[in-house]
């Protein structure tokens, strides 16, 4: 893994084939934990060819000075991620407690 939670990545190569690709991501925390959200692509064997876009939440704990994942939530769907942009738009909207 990476000491620096810039150098995180979720690319992923097996038999010398990127099997996960990553295409973006934004770091949402930094520090002893760090919240980092992917957009990446997954390699479909079948088709030789990269599937659609997919996203993934991933928090990662340093310890002894590098970045372990300590959980993941993978966004299914489009239209998964359109409702988690649409609850929380509208949980903004709303005055803070």
């Amino acid at each position: 893994m990476a000491s620096d939670v810039n150098d995180i990545t979720i690319n992923f190569e097996e038999d010398n084939i990127l099997k996960v690709k990553e295409l973006d991501k934004v770091i949402l925390s930094k520090g002893a934990w760090a919240t980092i959200i992917f957009k990446y692509q997954q390699w479909d064997a079948k088709n030789e060819k990269y599937g659609q876009d997919c996203y993934s939440i991933r928090r990662y704990q340093k310890r002894n000075d590098i970045y372990s994942q300590k959980s993941k939530f993978n966004i299914s769907s489009r239209e998964q991620a359109n409702k988690i942009i649409d609850a929380l738009q509208k949980w903004m909207q709303e005055p803070a407690a």
